[in-house]
This record gives structure tokens, sequence and C-alpha cells, in this order.
């Protein structure tokens, strides 16, 4: 595993956070309570394949066709 960077919700995702997670991760913070707001996303890369975690448990990856998804984080 290697890490990437933190940034907090409703930041811009830094330049090294993928186009393709982009999408996603904004509309992960759009669907989130009102509460969140104090939550971080970490960009990590797990096997070359980026993974964005959000501490409010939720994940952003890569699909094996390169399509971005969200689900609820899983250890």
């Amino acid at each position: 595993m290697k890490l990437g960077t933190r940034w907090s919700v409703g930041s811009p995702p830094p330049a090294s956070v993928p186009a393709e997670l982009r999408p996603e991760i904004a509309r992960v913070e759009a669907e989130l309570a009102d509460g969140a707001g104090r939550a971080s996303w970490t960009l990590t890369w797990l096997e070359g394949r980026p993974i964005a975690e959000l501490d409010a448990g939720f994940e952003v990856l890569l699909d094996a066709g390169g399509v971005a998804f969200s689900r609820p984080f899983q250890d």
C-alpha cells in the first residue's frame, strides 16, 4: 500500500487524486449529512489502484474496468 494525501470534505481534491475518482467523490459528498463537514478523505494506493477513503465510512475505488464506484467502508 502506498499512502497518498488527505483533504477535507468540501475542499477540492488535490491534483494527485485521479480524474476517474472525482465525480464519485463529489456524489458521495453531496449525499452526506450536514454534520459530515468535518470528515476527511485519504487517498491511498493498493496494488496500483487508487482508493479514496472517507473517515465518515465510505470509500471510492475503481472496478476492474476502471469505473469509479462507492460503498460503505470495508475493513
